[in-house]
């Protein structure tokens, strides 16, 4: 596809949302308009829906630019699950696909659906909402992650740690910053370097890393010094600190930047694609 747009998304079920002049559309896998540039924003397609900007209020069109929701929030977030998070009057709740209300707007903020629980802000603290909005664990939280692996990152007198979907600790609250689980490892900060621990808080890897992302078919990124390079779970590298900046493994590449330059590298850590583009996002599948 030649250059042509002035911005262009990921392509999501089949369809990219696109800039052109000042105004979003959205083209198929050829590259050819499927929706006419008409709105002021647009979101990706998930479940069949994507979440479009006219004038100040947000709705949800189909794939053939039909409304299914009509402009009338405030702002929106993408289809999970058969429910989207919606503003309205400046509180968030859930809408279902007919834009009927599942939740009221009420909370400060809210997360996704995930797991069948939702992390919902309700004053200055966070807890746990079910799909009802009845609390399955209170507001008790300065921050709450999604659970994933049953497992949920809460921050609690100024430092993380892990509960379970009762909102009991496995993992008491004791580090600087924390990432969510991912293939059975989270990262966890403590002081300035940064680790992994299992679903048990036991460290596997001990902190040693100025910066380090989440484990992705079987890898981690982390950077010591100023270089980020690849690790597997027991810690060794397998990709050496090279480069200025990284993304995850997806499909067994990941996008790496070097010399102000992106491109792709294997498990191994060869060149799949020489770094030459300004930006790069991740390869996805074209019929």
């Amino acid at each position: 596809m030649n250059p042509q747009f002035q911005h262009l998304h990921n392509y999501s079920e089949g369809m990219a949302a696109v800039l052109v002049g000042k105004v979003w559309g959205f083209i198929d896998e050829k590259g050819g308009i499927v929706v006419n540039p008409q709105f002021v924003r647009a979101k990706d397609f998930h479940e069949g829906l994507a979440g479009v900007l006219v004038g100040k209020k947000w709705g949800f069109i189909d794939k053939t630019g039909s409304f299914v929701i009509n402009p009338q929030f405030e702002k929106v977030n993408d289809f999970n699950s058969g429910l989207a998070r919606i503003r309205q009057d400046g509180k968030w709740g859930f809408i279902d696909k007919k834009g009927s209300y599942t939740i009221n707007p009420q909370y400060i903020h809210v997360n996704n659906f995930s797991e069948g629980v939702a992390a919902a802000l309700m004053g200055k603290m966070w807890g746990y909402i079910d799909a009802s909005g009845t609390w399955v664990v209170n507001p008790q939280f300065e921050k709450a992650g999604s659970f994933n692996e049953g497992l949920a990152t809460v921050r609690q007198g100024g430092k993380f740690g892990v509960i379970n979907k009762n909102g009991k600790y496995v993992v008491n609250p004791q580090f600087v910053s924390m990432g969510n689980y991912s293939e059975d490892a989270a990262t966890i900060k403590m002081g300035k370097q940064w680790g992994f621990i299992d679903t048990q808080g036991k460290y596997i890897i001990n902190p040693q890393f100025t910066k380090a992302k989440e484990f992705h078919e079987g890898l981690a990124a982390v950077r010591s010094g100023k270089l980020w390079g690849f690790i597997d779970k027991s810690g060794h590298f397998v990709v050496n600190p090279q480069f200025e900046n990284v993304k995850n493994f997806t499909g067994g590449r990941a996008r790496v930047r070097l010399g102000g330059k992106w491109g792709w590298v294997g498990k191994k850590g060869n060149f799949l694609i020489n770094p030459q583009f300004a930006n790069a996002f991740d390869f996805v599948k074209v019929n």
